[in-house]
């Protein structure tokens, strides 16, 4: 999540940089091989010994450099792709590797200096195991979200080849899907070389826009799977609906607010289950498990609109939450054998930090929508997927169906 702020902060630094007057259009395919080397930074305490990280990057992406794009113009003309990745993380019996597909954009923020973000999913071919593999907390579960966040510089270019040096953080985790999940973060440097496909392109003019603004009002269900904790550690359904109202700027930076609110499966099996904790501390949730186990909350949000494609980030406060108390105390806890042999469970207690995450959300992902918003329908759907979390922490994973109705266009001048 802060990986994003930080991205937001950039890009409002990308779209104030001024370019030529002129551009060269270009709307072609390019390639890039990618080979990097790094350190699987430690998930855990005895987590695993490992030599040095490698991944081989194959990068397909398209130019967005012309003067119909509305949205590529407001960025800068940043290139769009999507990469494959093989990784080795530099352990193969304890860590394994991974298999990553991972939609990008890369932005120009200085001459010969580009930012390369993107977001997607990874299969993992080793897991933890509480016997054989008990040391790596980092990966439990073969499909996880992926993030990587790269700067280049350009070595040596020419019409065909771009030689570029770059450092970077790649991020794997499973959106609380299943326990532990401590996640494997990795610093690394990359060698690669993009790969034009096409060499010659006219000269036109940089496109200029009129200023716009579009109010839109959106609504979305959605479908998502968590876990309890790693005693309550299989997964069940949250389920969620929200609404939000806001505005569309110059057809690529959409910002609203709403409201949320979401029904926790587990969190109602566990009341009405009568564990142990409820018995003892919480017995008013039982008169109601079905409230006791919503949430519900009010909501801003920021999203990149990039033609068929959203990046969105949402931060919100939480107004109703209440199992999240039992939430907190089952996963800060620990347990321990005792000399007798009895496993003894200790709760977690609440101090600061719980109040914060008690209090707020965030959520991040992708969004296709069915018809281009550089046209500005006025009618749209789109399909996404999101990582949910309480502050900094993976709450849960979903997909959502979201439908989005925008009021006239307003166009201002220059």
């Amino acid at each position: 999540m802060r990986s994003l702020i930080s991205l937001m902060m950039i890009l409002s630094f990308v779209t104030s940089w001024a370019q030529n007057d002129r551009i060269e259009k270009n709307n072609t395919v390019f390639f890039i091989p990618e080979f990097q080397i790094g350190k699987t930074m430690e998930a855990n305490d005895g987590f695993p010994k490992t030599n040095l990280q490698t991944a081989a990057i194959v990068s397909l992406g398209l130019h967005n450099s012309d003067d119909v794009k509305e949205w590529a113009a407001r960025l800068n003309f940043p290139k769009t792709g999507i990469l494959f990745a093989f990784i080795d993380f530099g352990n193969s019996d304890k860590l394994g590797q991974a298999f990553s597909i991972i939609p990008f954009a890369e932005f120009l923020l200085l001459p010969k200096v580009y930012l390369n973000v993107g977001m997607g999913a990874s299969y993992m071919n080793i897991l933890y195991d509480e016997i054989k593999n008990p040391f790596n907390r980092a990966i439990t579960t073969n499909l996880n979200w992926s993030f990587r966040s790269f700067i280049h510089f350009s070595l040596k270019a020419n019409k065909s080849w771009d030689w570029r040096l770059g450092a970077g953080y790649f991020h794997h985790s499973n959106g609380h899907t299943r326990l532990p999940n401590q996640g494997l973060n990795s610093v690394l440097a990359s060698l690669s070389a993009k790969i034009n496909t096409r060499t010659e392109h006219e000269l036109i003019d940089k496109p200029e826009y009129s200023r716009s603004s579009q109010t839109y009002i959106s609504g979305r269900i959605g479908f998502g799977l968590n876990v309890l904790s790693e005693e309550f550690n299989s997964k069940k359904g949250v389920y969620s609906l929200a609404f939000d109202l806001g505005k569309i700027i110059n057809k690529t930076f959409k910002f609203g607010g709403g409201f949320y609110y979401r029904f926790y499966q587990h969190y109602y099996d566990y009341i009405k289950n009568e564990e142990p904790l409820v018995i003892e501390e919480y017995p008013l949730f039982l008169e109601n498990p079905f409230v006791y186990a919503s949430n519900f909350g009010l909501y801003g949000s920021a999203e990149l609109l990039l033609g068929h494609v959203g990046f969105e980030f949402e931060m919100g406060l939480n107004i109703h939450k209440p199992f999240y108390s039992i939430d907190w105390r089952l996963n800060q806890g620990y347990s321990y054998t005792n000399a007798n042999g009895t496993l003894i469970k200790v709760l977690g207690e609440f101090d600061w930090y719980y109040e914060i995450k008690r209090t707020v959300s965030a959520r991040m992902g992708l969004k296709y929508y069915l018809f281009n918003n550089n046209r500005s329908p006025k009618y749209n759907l789109y399909l996404g997927a999101h990582i949910n979390a309480n502050f900094g922490q993976a709450d849960f994973t979903d997909l959502s169906l979201g439908y989005v109705y925008r009021f006239d266009l307003n166009d201002k001048q220059h």
